[in-house]
């Protein structure tokens, strides 16, 4: 019982006398359903177009021989799914040979239950699996928070140096938000275009906004001579700013080693430093890159980015006004610029503008 509800047990045999007994031994202490058949059992377990169950079964007594589809084809299917593969199962069994069994255990089975039934042992042997399968759910639950602290720790450091960054390149860091919102605003546009429809479902857009903070990280390696000249850099000098995308890429790097690969964060981080000053021509850096070879999430930052230094004093120039930046990033089309995405642009004409008026330097 888990906060006062009973578990519940699926009993799967296609002997009526059998499902009985096992009834009887467990209903004191658990909800019980029955099938007489593997396909029942199935019909239980996915009842609608292969759909999991609401509530599913705590564990699973499932008898090894029966007509048309036996207990070791009923465990595959069980096993194969991501809501029920965790569910312990227990074969029931008159025969039970070293054969069956190793194929049993090897299928996923918990454990074998032989005939006749000893009630003792089937309660404690239920027992046990049960409680067992409810401490790994909870270990890996606490593992996931520990995971997901972690995972916000690195995430808040990366963001503090990002931050820093931009102070150190005399700017008021606002360059950040001003850079995720006009990201987010960009995506949230493209979505609703059928050219994105295929890139942009698979991507978790949350992180991949977030992630755009980033994309200048590697410029922690670069000199404030460089970084901070007013006047045009030497062929060496712009060399050199070249390196801050891969360094930014390998800094991201350093921090996945410690985190799974569900930190789609930093999967994108590393992307976008990589690959943000790559031009659809294939005539950026650092690897020259064209089209559909550079990352989606690299097409989408290197355009908002360009803008935003556009609209934006730096220390090498004065800001362009609004129109006049988004009129120098249409005519990258087709040429720096991914020409899907620069047509959407016009769309987000005014949003672009009201995110920089009310996120000024």
């Amino acid at each position: 019982m888990r906060d006062g509800i009973r578990d519940i047990i699926l009993v799967v045999d296609d002997i009526d006398i059998n499902r009985m007994i096992l009834r009887e031994i467990l209903q004191s202490d658990y909800d019980i359903l029955e099938a007489g058949s593997g396909m029942e059992a199935l019909e239980i377990l996915f009842p609608t177009d292969g759909k999991p169950a609401d509530i599913l079964p705590t564990a699973i007594l499932l008898d090894v021989m029966m007509p048309g589809m036996d207990g070791f084809e009923v465990l595959e299917v069980i096993k194969k799914n991501e809501a029920t593969k965790n569910i312990p199962v227990l074969f029931i069994t008159a025969t039970n040979s070293e054969e069956n069994e190793t194929r049993g255990l090897i299928t996923g089975a918990a454990d074998y239950i032989t005939k006749p039934f000893n009630s003792i042992v089937v309660r404690a042997r239920i027992d046990n699996h049960i409680n067992l399968a409810r401490y790994r759910h909870n270990l890996e639950h606490l593992v996931s928070i520990k995971t997901a602290e972690v995972t916000k720790m690195y995430e808040s450091t990366l963001e503090v140096l990002a931050t820093i960054i931009e102070y150190r390149n005399l700017e008021s860091g606002t360059h950040i938000r001003r850079t995720t919102l006009l990201s987010e605003a960009l995506v949230e546009k493209m979505m609703e275009s059928e050219k994105f429809t295929s890139e942009l479902t698979v991507l978790n857009i949350p992180s991949l906004v977030k992630a755009s903070a980033l994309h200048d990280i590697g410029k922690i390696a670069i000199s404030d001579g460089i970084l901070l000249k007013p006047g045009k850099l030497t062929d060496e000098e712009f060399n050199m700013i070249k390196t801050h995308t891969t360094i930014g890429s390998h800094v991201i790097d350093s921090i996945s080693e410690n985190l799974p690969d569900t930190a789609q964060y930093l999967k994108y981080a590393k992307e976008i430093c990589h690959f943000h000053h790559e031009r659809w021509d294939g005539k950026g850096y650092p690897l020259g890159l064209s089209g559909e070879e550079i990352p989606l999430s690299a097409r989408i930052i290197s355009i908002v980015d360009v803008y935003d230094a556009l609209a934006n004093p730096r220390c090498y120039k004065d800001p362009f006004p609004h129109d006049e930046s988004l009129r120098i990033i249409m005519e990258g089309r087709g040429t720096q610029f991914d020409p899907n995405i620069i047509d959407i642009l016009p769309e987000v004409a005014e949003t672009f503008k009201q995110i920089e008026e009310d996120h000024k330097d």
